[in-house]
């Protein structure tokens, strides 16, 4: 019986002792991920949308405080400024709509002026050869241009967006998203600003 009380305590003293290294090496490490994350993951999408800077977005990036969610979490945006020349020139930062099969995220690049510069799907589960077509150039290049208004909408609601053919809720997760940054667009001027 001793033996069996021994072997618990030693298991528990290295389980304790294995918590605390990884709990320090998640902390350690956690900008150096979170960079990475952002380098590799959003940093194509913010090339995508954003042309002509010179700096590094991901750097220069700058948290805004949007909300609270329904459990008084906070919500923030992170913004990626684009410079030339030390001079702002953009901006880019990710919203989600909801299509057919659940949440498509979008980054939606925007200048100075609050014109779309361009948009890239980042993430989506919307049905292959339908609601996946939002991701096709085709769609994507009718959103440069554009600003905040009825433009900013479907051709069958009165705007100059085409949607995709037999994926009417994946087109309108996609310009909803827009909407979103477009509205949020003065807030994210001013922070960066």
């Amino acid at each position: 019986m001793r033996e069996l009380f021994r072997m618990v305590f030693v298991l528990t003293a290295i389980c304790a002792i294995s918590a605390l290294v990884l709990a320090y090496a998640n902390k350690a490490t956690r900008a150096a991920r979170e960079y990475q994350l952002l380098k590799y993951v959003e940093e194509p999408s913010i090339r995508e949308v954003l042309k002509g800077y010179d700096n590094d977005p991901i750097k220069d990036r700058v948290e805004m405080f949007i909300g609270r969610d329904n459990k008084g979490k906070p919500i923030r945006e992170t913004i990626f400024p684009a410079k030339k020349n030390g001079k702002l020139i953009g901006m880019a930062y990710s919203t989600e709509g909801h299509g057919y099969h659940g949440t498509i995220e979008v980054m939606v690049g925007v200048d100075m002026n609050g014109t779309i510069t361009g948009i890239s799907i980042m993430q989506h589960s919307e049905t292959p050869g339908l609601g996946a077509r939002v991701v096709e150039p085709k769609f994507r290049d009718q959103f440069k241009g554009l600003k905040l208004s009825g433009d900013l909408n479907l051709s069958t609601e009165g705007g100059k967006i085409d949607g995709v053919s037999g994926a009417t809720y994946s087109s309108k997760g996609v310009v909803s998203a827009v909407r979103k940054a477009l509205e949020l667009f003065p807030r994210a001027k001013k922070e960066v600003s």
